[in-house]
């Protein structure tokens, strides 16, 4: 069977790797390593520079047990672990095995692969982790986020969740992550996730190890302490399903564990992370009552009391999805898989928030330049000395507003672009957002030079003035957006409230400062009549009023930050409000909207605010 419609997906933890071989015809099967159904992480580097995995490795380090890596997944960013070995070489080798396994069974290496990452990862660790897959041979993988995972294992298991519903998957490994997804039309985006490396079944180890030695001398270093570490895990998950287990203690006799001291071993950790599920909520601005489910997976998932813990601080009493240690892997290797033949892209009809966010800068972008061309004042015309007084702010503020209408519309542009294409990439969720920021940033600054054109054609004068006051102030969004492109491209994340959120301009802004604008543009050509200069004046005073509102809600989203900004910011603007200063103003709103697509690309895709901890690369098996 060729390796054309073969996806690899896997899933590195702390204590083991976990592999999934998919098919185009829907079939999946876990890799086996020496009989297991999952590869211990530990490895040993020996003399030669190889690196050995799994029982060969288990093997050697009793012989050499300063040569054995039990995670070599912490083992630093690039650091030397043992004899000048490099960090990312060690990882990388659970990762080679998986991929030789997987080409054993193919017959041919396998080009689609997929590797579960932590939600809370940023750029650094999913940079980190691309290193590691480069040094294994994989490529460019393409990074799943893990709960993303488990909710299309969910979907694609016949769990029931609708478009707009929120679901939290609660992922127990050897620390905690929680996180909070939103099912939209493209996939579930990631709204909240919390992390403590602390809250999972690495300090329940730790705790059931002291309880078992009672006082007793722990093995200090060598073989026997990591004998000892793997001996307490495996009776962690024996006393599951069994009311006691008889443990071996190296130079002491054995020891017998009973429930009682597991559950006495795991109750901090599962408060806490009753705790963690209960804030994520609430991070995300949910009830418990806005929830589909909340799914708990992970090597530790199954410890005593978790399901009880988080009932009784959620109010609702989470699902243990079968196999919870294999659903993130399977899950990633289903994430984009196309159904048997050609997949067809659902073109979704847009929301009314987000057709607002479409439409409101898209109107007022169209009715700026309309009236920026109805009102012009032409002087001299069958003269040499011909020239136009026309408001280049208005043109400033049209463009602008011409631009992020397209950009907001890139993900309905990206649907309807991997409608109709036959690459595969395209087709993915980051795919189709990267085309469609695209297409939004080119149909928006063609928009803007069209502008240009028309009014040079309008009035007969030379096109180079107005191309600079239509292009250069939307140049800077224009390149942030292309950024945000690239970001979507690479997968890094997928930002809290998803692409459709982070994309649309706020209404609110745009409508002040397009009314602003439009009633200077009004003060400065209206008649003026003895009786209505003042009333002109005013007008044009209100304008620069509301212009400068809409500047500061660009700039400010906390009500109070508006309030005390707004006041200097709007008494300036309304204060110079002169034929001449209309450029000026415009300007100021295309550098304030750049200011806040810089704020979001910040806050939402390089250092997202993601709990109070982060996971270290890559923790994450029980």
């Amino acid at each position: 069977m060729g390796a054309g419609g073969a996806r690899l997906s896997i899933d590195c933890g702390s204590a083991s790797t976990v592999a999934v071989l998919a098919w185009a015809d829907g079939g999946a099967s876990v890799l086996p390593f020496d009989g297991l159904p999952y590869l211990p992480s530990g490895l040993f580097l020996a003399e030669g520079g190889q690196v050995w995995t799994g029982r060969r490795a288990w093997q050697a380090a009793e012989a050499q047990p300063h040569r054995f890596v039990s995670n070599p997944g912490r083992t630093g960013d690039g650091e030397s672990v043992v004899d000048g070995a490099e960090a990312v070489e060690l990882a990388a080798a659970p990762l080679r095995r998986a991929a030789a396994e997987a080409e054993g069974v193919v017959g041919e290496p396998v080009r689609d692969v997929r590797l579960v990452v932590p939600a809370g990862w940023g750029p650094r660790r999913r940079t980190w982790m691309r290193q590691v897959a480069h040094q294994a041979g994989l490529g460019q993988p393409r990074l799943v986020e893990a709960p993303v995972a488990v909710a299309e294992h969910l979907v694609a298991t016949g769990v029931r969740l609708t478009v707009g519903s929120f679901v939290v998957v609660c992922d127990v490994g050897a620390g905690a992550e929680v996180t909070v997804l939103r099912r939209g039309p493209a996939g579930f985006e990631v709204l909240a996730t919390l992390a403590d490396p602390a809250a999972g079944g690495a300090a329940v180890d730790l705790a059931l190890a002291a309880a078992v030695l009672n006082g007793r001398e722990a093995p200090a270093g060598g073989m026997d302490q990591w004998v000892m570490a793997e001996t307490v895990r495996v009776a962690k998950e024996t006393l599951g399903s069994h009311p006691a287990v008889t443990v071996p203690v190296a130079g002491h006799h054995p020891v017998i564990a009973g429930r009682a001291m597991l559950d006495a071993a795991a109750q901090p950790v599962v408060r806490r992370v009753a705790e963690l599920t209960q804030q994520c909520i609430a991070a995300a601005e949910l009830t418990p009552g806005d929830l589909a489910g909340i799914y708990c997976v992970g090597g530790s998932a199954q410890l005593p009391r978790l399901d009880t813990a988080i009932a009784e601080h959620t109010g609702i009493t989470p699902v243990l999805v079968a196999e919870p240690q294999l659903v993130a892997a399977r899950g990633a290797a289903e994430v984009g898989a196309p159904a048997a033949g050609v997949a067809a892209v659902e073109v979704t009809v847009p929301p009314i928030r987000r057709a607002v966010a479409i439409a409101v800068p898209g109107l007022a972008s169209l009715a700026l330049l309309w009236q920026a061309l109805m009102t012009a004042e032409r002087n001299n015309t069958l003269s040499v000395y011909y020239y136009v007084l026309f408001n280049l702010g208005e043109l400033t503020m049209a463009a602008v507003f011409a631009l992020v209408a397209c950009i907001a519309a890139g993900t309905i542009l990206g649907s309807l672009i991997a409608a109709r294409s036959p690459t595969p990439e395209l087709r993915t969720e980051g795919g189709k957002v990267s085309i469609g920021i695209l297409a939004g940033v080119s149909l928006g600054v063609a928009i803007a030079a069209l502008y240009a054109v028309v009014i040079s054609q309008y009035f007969g004068l030379p096109l180079r003035g107005f191309l600079t006051w239509a292009l250069w102030p939307i140049a800077p969004t224009a390149v942030l957006a292309v950024a945000m492109a690239m970001m979507a491209a690479r997968q890094w994340r997928t930002p809290s409230g998803g692409w459709s959120a982070l994309l649309a301009t706020p209404t609110g802004s745009v409508v002040t400062a397009a009314v602003g604008m439009g009633l200077l543009q009004y003060a400065r050509t209206a008649d003026r009549w003895p009786h209505l200069v003042v009333w002109i004046d005013l007008t044009a005073r209100i304008g620069g009023l509301l212009l400068g509102i809409g500047t500061v809600m660009a700039l400010v989203t906390p009500l109070m930050f508006r309030i005390v900004l707004a006041a200097p910011v709007a008494v300036i603007s309304a204060a110079i409000v002169t034929g001449q200063s209309t450029g000026i103003l415009g300007v100021s709103y295309a550098i304030a909207i750049t200011v806040w697509w810089a704020a979001r690309v910040w806050t939402r895709l390089l250092h997202p605010a993601t709990g109070p901890t982060a996971l270290s690369p890559p923790g994450r098996g029980g």
